[in-house]
């Protein structure tokens, strides 16, 4: 089930919230979680028992770690932590595992393993991330544990932000899990960011893709410049529009029931340097890898080389994180290589020349784009020299009107920020704190958007995110 499905619209969303508002202040999380368990028991009915049980075990766990004494503490967060981590490289890297050690055993003419038969559990990466801020944070003494298994598990399945996040910290929403509002202005408010995020999907990320899988799905001898240009362009924007569409969703549906989930983006492509670019882009990931991995590591305190050193670590380590892959390992040393040249050179610290530099990084973002789509390593040397051919023309069968209007949509949406204007109406807009006349305006052109968004939707049956695979 997505948050983009007319089974989710229509049928859970409606039947939830009536369950939801009818339930007493004191069962509203009982019902919550009911809710969550059903939402992922939908798309996953199988490994949703795997994720109750491991999520109730390490409660209990970390409630250990929180009354054992300081010179036991850190057993307990190794078990929590390891119980989290094997999950995930269980799930996630077994397979990836596999295949690397069968070409070294290929190599050596041993023989092979045998490819196991794993299913990849949808979320499983942000699941992860939240029950290891949940541990650590305990463990470093910054929060208490909630009273509850109940209140434990609520927090790690919430439907609005299991699959794809944003990552919610633990320390973000502790105390609204224990007590919150809910009530008809939020309810509201939650809908415009919810409509918002669907539009973002559906009208924009939505009609990009159906173009841009075309053009990767073409052989590397069918590929010419100009479809090598309009394919990564495409999906530049496809893929902005559909996770940041995904974090709206998630945080309108949040708004609606009580909760402030933190930001997820801040018109990323209107960065000056690829250091800001992660200041902007997943927020919640790049706020994680630092606090909970760069610092560690030891930050920027042990010298030069040493920082040099972890933002190459934390870099490695997000492109995997993002799939068990070769491409999302290169994806993440480009960013890293970057983020150190930007720091040797000092432009990780400058904002002069905005205009030109702004251009610069969003053309580097792009070339990113390329390891991170193109999955086959093999063909990404094929894709970028496609990109310097400069030849070719784009076949009749992907000229589509709506595709043009919807690529400027994308691309004034993007930059919009860019502008004074355009900041301070973000900044009115996602403050959600509107006088009674801007929320009657909002709220009418979220019916709007919500509609052409259903019809949308009614008339396709193109509509997966981008980051349910992660």
């Amino acid at each position: 089930m997505v948050f983009s499905g007319l089974t989710f619209i229509f049928y859970f969303l409606p039947l939830f919230f009536l369950f939801y508002a009818i339930l007493p202040k004191s069962q509203k999380n009982t019902g919550l979680l009911v809710g969550s368990i059903v939402f992922y028991a939908w798309g996953a009915p199988t490994f949703v028992f795997v994720l109750l049980a491991s999520t109730i075990i390490d409660y209990y766990i970390v409630k250990k770690l929180y009354q054992a004494p300081i010179n036991q503490k850190k057993k307990w967060l190794t078990l929590s932590i390891s119980l989290n981590l094997g999950l995930l490289i269980y799930f996630k890297y077994t397979n990836f595992l596999i295949e690397n050690v069968n070409i070294l055993l290929t190599k050596w003419s041993i023989g092979s393993m045998t490819i196991a038969e794993i299913a990849l559990p949808i979320g499983i990466s942000f699941y992860t991330f939240q029950t290891l801020t949940y541990s650590i944070d305990i463990y470093r003494g910054q929060n208490k544990p909630l009273e509850s298994v109940r209140d434990y598990v609520l927090y790690i399945m919430m439907f609005p932000q299991l699959i794809a996040g944003p990552i919610v910290r633990y320390s973000h929403i502790s105390e609204q899990i224990r007590s919150r509002t809910f009530g008809s202005k939020q309810f509201v408010e939650g809908f415009i960011r919810f409509t918002v995020g669907l539009a973002k999907k559906v009208l924009i990320a939505n009609t990009l893709a159906s173009v841009a899988d075309i053009i990767f799905g073409l052989s590397v001898t069918e590929l010419t410049g100009t479809l090598a240009w309009l394919g990564i362009i495409l999906y530049t924007f496809q893929i902005y529009f559909d996770f940041a569409g995904y974090s709206d969703m998630a945080i309108g549906l949040g708004k609606m029931l009580g909760f402030k989930f933190p930001e997820n983006f801040d018109s990323p492509y209107t960065s000056i340097s690829i250091t800001e670019f992660w200041r902007k882009w997943h927020i919640t990931l790049g706020g994680f890898m630092r606090d909970y991995l760069y610092l560690p590591l030891g930050g920027n305190k042990k010298g030069t080389l040493f920082t040099y050193r972890n933002l190459v670590i934390v870099f490695f380590l997000s492109g995997l994180w993002h799939g068990a892959s070769w491409n999302f390992v290169l994806w993440g040393l480009f960013h890293g290589l970057f983020l150190v040249l930007e720091r040797i050179t000092g432009l990780a610290k400058s904002n002069r020349f905005r205009l030109p530099r702004t251009l610069l990084t969003f053309i580097l973002v792009v070339f990113g784009w390329v390891l991170f789509r193109v999955e086959n390593t093999e063909s990404i040397g094929y894709f970028y020299n496609a990109l310097f051919q400069f030849n070719g023309e784009m076949p009749i069968y992907l000229y589509r009107k709506k595709l043009v209007v919807t690529l400027l949509f994308a691309f004034v949406f993007a930059f919009i920020t860019s502008t004074k204007t355009g900041k301070k109406w973000q900044q009115h807009f996602y403050s959600q704190s509107y006088t009674q006349k801007a929320l009657i305006c909002y709220f009418g052109i979220s019916i709007v958007l919500f509609i052409l968004s259903v019809a949308s939707l009614s008339t396709g049956s193109f509509n997966p995110f981008i980051y349910f695979r992660f």
